[in-house]
């Protein structure tokens, strides 16, 4: 019986919010002039690429039944090492970037799978630590990026018509994808997410799995702030505050469990459009002068989502044990 309301709430999880996806698009374009232009479209595709990044490592850990609060001082501190090695070229200032995510996630990987520290505490300690050392190395301010390398093209560049920074992150949804549907890896994440214990019990790889999630999570948001830094011209020591709340509110909306063991890749892409969607739609409402929200009530509204879909969650929960 708990088998088949997990399967349920995946199901509802999947296509409620590709089916949310399609009504949101359908209102904007029945409302807005030029909501489905090409600039706009490639301009919410761009700008969301870095959230996407996030999400879809957000999304790993939490199948695994655990959480990473550290992505968003992690992309942060990403942006700033990726901005001090951009004059030194594309290569220097991308590796960069990503051996600063890379670094942090193998801290969260090592205090969780070696010292038996709860995931929360862990990647609690090393947010505040990540986001020591974007601004001691920033010096508390915005470190501009070198424009004459062409490192700003990895952030505000396109490829055949198509932004580079969505193009990164849909092969990376494509590999992710593979991987977790299609590999033994991917079938010991959700084996994990399940239950732990049964998964050691069956001789699975428990905890060099869970590491190289941990990993990945921490690379991923590094490669997000590489396109921060690129997209917007500087390492911003700050910018990332609230990202994890972002993709955890994504991957929650596209149907993964937080108790883990559940959990779609493709709906976690389709969770992080609609919630840039919606905060693309209130910048239309401001435009036409009916509402008058700042860009603060972006935060009520990535609240006020994760809190219903995680009340939905525990709705489907307690049926399930009231059933059994």
């Amino acid at each position: 019986m708990h088998t088949t309301s997990l399967k349920l709430f995946q199901g509802i999880g999947r296509y409620g919010v590709l089916l949310a996806l399609v009504a949101l698009i359908l209102f904007g374009w029945l409302r807005y002039e030029n909501f489905l232009g090409a600039f706009n479209v490639l301009s919410v595709l761009r700008y969301n690429s870095m959230f996407a990044l996030v999400a879809l490592g957000m999304c790993f850990v939490i199948i695994t039944g655990g959480i990473d609060l550290s992505v968003g001082s992690t992309a942060a501190f990403g942006s700033v090492v990726a901005a001090l090695l951009s004059p030194y070229g594309v290569i220097p200032g991308l590796l960069g970037g990503l051996a600063a995510g890379l670094a942090v996630g193998a801290c969260n990987a090592f205090i969780i799978t070696r010292l038996n520290i709860l995931p929360f505490i862990a990647t609690l300690a090393t947010m505040l630590a990540a986001n020591g050392c974007a601004l001691l190395l920033a010096d508390n301010q915005s470190v501009s990026v070198s424009y004459e390398t062409g490192f700003i093209e990895l952030g505000q560049g396109d490829f055949l018509g198509f932004p580079i920074p969505a193009w990164i992150a849909l092969v990376a949804y494509l590999l992710a994808s593979i991987v977790l549907n299609f590999t033994s890896f991917g079938r010991t994440v959700l084996a994990i997410g399940g239950n732990e214990d049964a998964a050691r019990l069956m001789g699975l790889p428990a905890q060099r799995v869970k590491a190289l999630v941990y990993l990945a999570s921490g690379g991923l948001a590094g490669l997000a702030g590489v396109i921060l830094a690129a997209q917007f011209g500087a390492g911003q020591p700050i910018e990332g505050v609230g990202w994890e709340l972002f993709a955890i509110a994504a991957v929650v909306v596209g149907g993964t469990l937080l108790t883990g063991g559940v959990g779609s890749v493709g709906s976690t892409l389709a969770g992080v459009l609609l919630l840039g969607l919606i905060f693309n739609i209130l910048n239309f409402e401001n435009g036409l002068g009916w509402i008058s929200l700042s860009a603060y009530w972006q935060s009520v509204i990535r609240g006020a989502f994760l809190l219903l879909v995680v009340a939905i969650q525990a709705r489907l929960s307690m049926r399930t044990e009231e059933t059994a």
